[in-house]
Parts: C-alpha cells; sequence; structure tokens
C-alpha cells in the first residue's frame, strides 16, 4: 500500500481537503467503529490543531509532510491534559500532568493526535482482551482477537480511521497485531527511541514504536521519533533511516531458524507458507542459511521471569496514594491491599504475584538471575548469528488469532504464543512485522542498530512477494 503520510500530506497542500475537514472525518469514524479500538477521543484538541494547519495553508505557508496527519496514540502513553487509563480499572480516571517524548515529536512536527486506543491493561496480554473498554476485534473478521497487547493501535491502522499509531513493545505488542491485523509494526533498536512518558511494563525490553500500512510510513515516523533523550539514558543519538537504494545494489544474507519452523506448535500452513517464502528468496540468488536456535523451549520462561518482575517492581507505585482511587479501609496495609485488589485485572494481579515470586528470598538466585543469565546468552547468541547472516526471517506467532474469549480460559497458551517475538526483545533487536508471506506476515530482524537495514529488506521482501 502506498504511504496514507503522503498521499494525505499532498491532498492538504493541493486544498482538495482540508485539515479541519480530515479531522472530522477521522473522528467520526473513530466514534462510530464497533472494533472498540478506542478509548477516548481527542477531539477538541485536534480539531484546534487542524485549524492552525487550516490557517498555514490559507497563507500559502509551506507545511511539513507531517503536520496535520492524524494518528493514533496507545492509551499507556502521556499526553498532557488528556486520559491515560493503560485500559485499566486502576488508572480510568487518571489524567496525564505531562507529554512522552515520541507523542511530543510528532506534535512538534505537526501531526494530530486524534485518539487513545484500546489495549491490554498495563501491557499485560497478546490478545487485547484485558481491558475494561472490552475486547478489541480483529479488523478483518470481528470474532477474533485483535492481538495486543497494541490491538487497537494495529485496527485503526488497517482500517484506515488513522494515518497511522504509536505503540509500546515489550515482548512483541506492535509486532503481533500487526501480523493479526495485515499491517506493518516495528520494533525498534531498544533505546533508539525514548520510553519516557510510556508507562513502565518491562523497563528491560520496553520499546516505542510505529504501527503503519507501509513500509515508507514507518520510515516517515522513525526518523521524527528516534533519537537522544536526556529524559531517558537508554537512548542513543541515530542516523535518519532511508529506502533510497534500490533493493539490487543491497547485499542481503538471510537465515532462519530451523527448531523455530520444526515447533510443533506452528500452524501447517504458517510454515508452509513460510517455507515457500525462503525458496522465493533463494530463487533470487540471495544466500539463504538454517541456523539452530537450540534453546527455544528456554526463551518464554526467561522472559516471563523478568518480565514478571519488573512489571511487579514497577507497578509497586500504584497504591492509590498517588495514582488512582484509594479504597477506604480500618488499617492503611488493608488500604493498599483492597485498593490493588479492585484495582487491577486478574492477568495483572497474575503477573504481579508472579514477579514478586521471582523476586522472593530464597527464589531471585534460583530464577530472576538465573534469568537474567539466560538473557546474556541468548544476546551472545543472536550476536553470534549476525556474524553469519545480515537478516533473520520468522514467523510472527505460531498460529492465526484465536477467536474472542478462547484466550482467556488458558493464559498459559496465550504465553506461548509469544515464543516466536520475546527472543528478539531479549535480543534489544530490532523486528518488523511485514503483513506478506503467511496469514500473519512474516518478522524481519537485523542486528542492533541496524534498523534502516531491517526496513531496507522488508522493501525488498514486498517486491519479491
Amino acid at each position: 500500500m502506498a504511504s496514507q503520510i503522503i498521499q494525505l500530506h499532498e491532498k492538504l497542500v493541493n486544498k482538495e481537503i482540508s485539515c479541519t475537514q480530515l479531522i472530522k472525518e477521522k473522528l467520526k469514524s473513530l466514534e462510530q467503529n464497533q472494533y472498540n479500538s478506542v478509548n477516548f477521543l481527542l477531539a477538541e484538541s485536534a480539531l484546534a490543531k487542524a485549524k492552525i494547519v487550516d490557517d498555514k495553508i490559507a497563507k500559502g505557508e509551506k507545511i511539513g509532510v507531517l503536520e496535520g496527519i492524524p494518528f493514533g496514540v496507545k492509551d499507556v502513553f502521556m499526553l498532557q491534559g488528556e486520559h491515560a487509563s493503560a485500559s485499566s480499572n486502576f488508572l480510568k480516571n487518571y489524567i496525564a500532568p505531562y507529554t512522552a517524548t515520541a507523542i511530543q515529536k510528532l506534535i512538534d512536527a505537526g501531526a494530530i493526535p486524534v485518539c487513545k486506543e484500546n489495549a491490554d491493561a498495563f501491557g499485560h496480554g497478546s490478545t487485547s482482551e484485558n481491558t475494561i473498554f472490552g475486547a478489541v476485534k480483529n479488523a478483518h473478521n470481528d470474532q477474533l482477537v485483535g492481538g495486543g497487547s497494541s490491538g487497537g493501535s494495529a485496527v485503526n491502522v488497517a482500517k484506515g480511521y488513522t494515518a497511522f499509531s504509536i505503540g509500546g513493545d515489550t515482548g512483541g505488542s506492535i509486532r503481533q497485531p500487526a501480523g493479526f491485523n495485515k499491517v506493518y509494526g516495528l520494533k525498534p533498536t531498544y533505546g533508539r527511541v525514548s520510553r519516557f512518558g510510556l508507562m513502565a511494563y518491562t523497563s528491560s525490553t520496553d520499546c516505542v514504536g510505529p504501527i503503519a500500512s507501509s513500509i515508507e510510513d514507518i520510515e516517515i515516523v522513525m526518523n521524527t521519533i528516534s533519537g537522544k533523550d536526556y529524559h531517558d539514558q537508554t537512548t542513543y543519538a541515530s542516523s535518519p533511516i532511508t529506502l533510497n537504494a534500490a533493493p539490487e545494489t543491497l547485499n542481503f544474507s538471510v537465515g532462519y531458524y530451523s527448531d523455530f519452523i520444526d515447533n510443533k506448535g506452528l500452524d501447517a500452513d504458517i510454515k508452509k507458507d513460510f517455507l515457500a517464502v525462503i525458496e522465493k528468496i533463494k530463487a533470487k540468488g540471495i544466500t539463504v542459511k538454517a541456523l539452530n536456535f537450540g534453546s527455544t523451549d528456554s526463551l518464554v520462561s526467561t522472559y516471563y521471569a523478568l518480565a514478571m518482575a519488573e512489571t511487579a517492581s514497577n507497578l509497586a507505585r500504584l497504591d492509590g496514594s498517588m495514582y488512582g482511587e484509594r479504597a477506604t479501609a480500618d488499617t492503611l496495609k488493608e488500604s493498599y491491599a483492597i485498593t490493588r485488589s479492585e484495582g487491577f485485572s486478574e492477568e495483572s494481579k497474575r503477573r504481579i504475584v508472579g514477579g514478586n515470586q521471582v523476586l522472593s528470598q530464597g527464589h531471585a538466585d534460583e530464577i530472576y538471575l538465573k534469568a537474567r543469565a539466560l538473557r546474556s546468552q541468548i544476546m551472545s547468541h543472536f550476536d553470534k548469528d549476525f556474524t553469519e547472516v545480515s537478516v533473520i526471517l520468522s514467523p510472527v506467532s505460531p498460529s492465526t488469532p484465536p477467536s474472542i474469549g478462547s484466550s482467556l480460559k488458558d493464559p498459559l497458551a496465550m504465553y506461548l504464543s509469544d515464543i516466536y517475538t520475546i527472543g528478539f526483545s531479549l535480543g534489544e533487536l530490532p523486528t518488523l512485522t511485514a503483513p506478506v508471506g503467511t496469514a500473519t506476515g512474516i518478522q524481519i530482524t537485523t542486528a542492533k542498530k541496524q534498523d534502516e537495514l531491517t526496513l531496507q529488506f522488508a522493501k525488498f521482501l514486498k517486491e519479491v512477494l
């Protein structure tokens, strides 16, 4: 699909549509949508920003490529003066006192946030059913889940309600819903985009990234939101991404993990289609190498041990004292207990309890420190593999989107569904879901800080397939 950002920009510049008219159309679509993809509309502020763009155009002033472009914001980001509920009961009335760095950079470039988007509460889930606003419905079949945790963001892009959306990816929360809804979703290299203003789930793997309908739109957004931020000491300065290089001039070498593909949990059709993609790449004269990850069984346990430990720590601040509404009780301890019991969902409580267990005396050495050591081994494994190939391909999900309600009955199955995304999160690697090749797309991964190569290969893959 062609760049939605460029198309809308040209319509605004050529006065085929006013910015106010564009924003009103998007707001109407978002308000009327039946996919539970929206938590809050930002109508007042969006229309005020649209008027500024219209005034500039009327005066004959040049506007930037993102000025007047409507986008969605996953409801785990701060946007000053607006709700930041994290799709949770705990923060359902919370108003953000400041704006996240990535969102502010887009606003500074003239882009217009039009909604806060539905997601799994605090990012805890892979289906966007763990939310007080109702399960997000898949853009292509409303009986199926929208994927998670950035389900609302992916659905809004797929339906054309937003030109792009900003999501958060901890273990696949951008990539998996992008695959389920047949759009592009990028988890950048850890630290390329500031996490300031993103409610922390697992701080050591949380990433901010775009969901869009084209590679070109991913490029435009990434070049706006990337860069060092003094609010986030994990960030680094990065060069702009460019897709101008012709695919034939790029020297790709491709790898894939044979043990990922031979996994018994992988859907037979996805496996067949994935291997067909590999054959098409080989037919283009590109070297393809079967790699062996060797410890796929440890990926899920390593990731969730660390993720639960970090989220238990990060959410300890939510006790009703500073955030959320406090329940009344006879003692302060009872007040904390009731507040947290009533405020958190069953899935969030499951992860908090699991995290506290992982960090508890007698278990921290046995579980948490072991998981950290395993993560270091996983990162070293990726470093070694990227000395042999420049790109690694993998499925996005072991199966197609499940029906709404089915995953809630089996949390373990939901955790296992992340098997193809979480490893690259542990490795801090740039990874893109491209909606090509299989029913849930193809996952493209490169070495750290090679985000540009990731998008260049996605462009090549689009042309090959």
